[in-house]
């Protein structure tokens, strides 16, 4: 039987269309292309081949991450045959990254609408010293045991109420969501939670599951409370990690992240101890050196002052001994001048009795009568004296009518 290439190509289709309704297969993209219709075209290779693709732009629009050449993936679709040409591509319906799982993709499509809805972006701030915590998680696993141990040795001071919640199974989103609210609701009473810590510890992605369901995302972002999220080890990152206010690596973490260190204040409060005796020392030192300068400055001026106040009194006492002693001189003048009078008065009379005597004395010399009488007259200091009385050596005068001559006695 001879066919024709249309009825070949035909042929063909019908088979493939009937066969490979849906397929599933892995490759890596070359060749990506956009139409501006939105449509997607390109090709899947391993190392030996390749196969045309198509994905329409309604199923281009689900896609949950970006394609570009060079990543490997797995498409799901129908294979369909364009006759005119002989040439057969992959309808893709749908694509993911190679190596993800159904769950995976479930969390990458949860993390994009709630990364749309804003639930990323606003942080509440975690208390740096708070004073009740609550933790949920289960009353029976390690993870609170854990938490409890670093809690007791970090800092006492706060308070812990740990909530029963389910952290694993089908009910276990619900319980995490319920107990949120719960704790939540004592915000503004006097027995609120500074912080609520939601977490357990590690397990499969099954085990984990709950904290990455939408229903506790929610509970989350509603809370007015900050929340910490400290699920399983280092290496799991949950969709409540991404909504919470904190995400600590494990539950021992959480704790060390949220309590401050007591050793720690231990330290630095005898740091600022010595510190503050540093400066207090320092400051005294300074205030005393001010001191004995103000003091020295002080004494200076009281010296100054006493030696004032004492010139002031030896200057007020010199004026009361003047005046005293112009007062006494003035007192005993009025005494003696009587008898100063008296002895000016004698000095006075003396002086004019001499004077008196010597004009007698004169004028007896003078006398005719006496002249005639006595050649000569013999006067001593004035007076007449006979020569009897004179000594050897003394001076004496001789008067008559005509002359005074000064004699000596041999």
């Amino acid at each position: 039987m001879i066919l024709g290439v249309s009825e070949l190509n035909a042929q063909i289709k019908a088979l493939m269309d009937s066969t490979f309704l849906q397929v599933q297969v892995q490759g890596e993209i070359s060749n990506l292309t956009i139409h501006t219709s939105g449509h997607m075209y390109f090709s899947l290779k391993d190392a030996n081949s390749q196969v045309r693709c198509v994905m329409f732009r309604g199923n281009v629009n689900a896609l949950k991450f970006e394609p570009k050449d060079g990543i490997s993936v797995v498409v799901s679709g129908g294979i369909s045959v364009y006759t005119p040409r002989g040439e057969y591509q992959i309808q893709c319906k749908s694509m993911i990254p190679e190596g993800i799982g159904e769950l995976t993709l479930r969390f990458l499509q949860l993390k994009e609408t709630l990364q749309q809805k804003g639930y990323f972006e606003s942080k509440k701030p975690i208390p740096p010293y708070p004073k009740r915590i609550a933790i949920l998680t289960s009353l029976s696993g390690a993870a609170l045991q854990d938490m409890l141990k670093v809690a007791k040795k970090r800092w006492r001071l706060t308070k812990i109420v740990a909530i029963n919640t389910l952290v694993q199974g089908n009910e276990a989103k619900d319980s995490i969501a319920r107990n949120i609210v719960y704790a939540d609701s004592f915000f503004g009473t006097p027995q609120a939670f500074d912080v609520i810590v939601i977490g357990r510890g590690g397990g499969s992605i099954e085990d984990l599951w709950a904290f990455n369901e939408e229903v506790v995302a929610d509970a989350i972002f509603d809370a007015r409370t900050p929340i910490v999220s400290a699920v399983g080890h280092e290496v799991d990152t949950m969709i409540s990690d991404f909504v919470a206010d904190l995400r600590a690596p494990t539950p021992s973490a959480a704790m060390e992240m949220i309590l401050p260190d007591s050793q720690e204040w231990l330290m630095r409060l005898d740091e600022m101890g010595r510190l503050h005796e540093n400066m207090f020392l320092s400051l005294y030192a300074s205030k005393y050196e001010i001191l004995k300068h103000i003091l020295a400055l002080l004494q200076a001026q009281n010296r100054e002052s006493t030696i004032r106040t004492q010139c002031e009194q030896v200057a007020f006492l010199r004026q009361n001994l003047v005046n005293v002693a112009r007062v006494f001189l003035q007192d005993k003048e009025a005494e003696v001048s009587p008898f100063y009078q008296v002895l000016r008065f004698e000095r006075l009379l003396d002086s004019k009795q001499k004077i008196i005597e010597s004009l007698h004395y004169t004028l007896l010399a003078l006398n005719p009568q006496q002249t005639k009488k006595d050649l000569a007259q013999v006067l001593q200091n004035g007076k007449v004296v006979a020569l009897e009385y004179l000594q050897s050596g003394e001076i004496v005068e001789l008067v008559d009518t005509t002359a005074i001559k000064q004699a000596k006695i041999l």
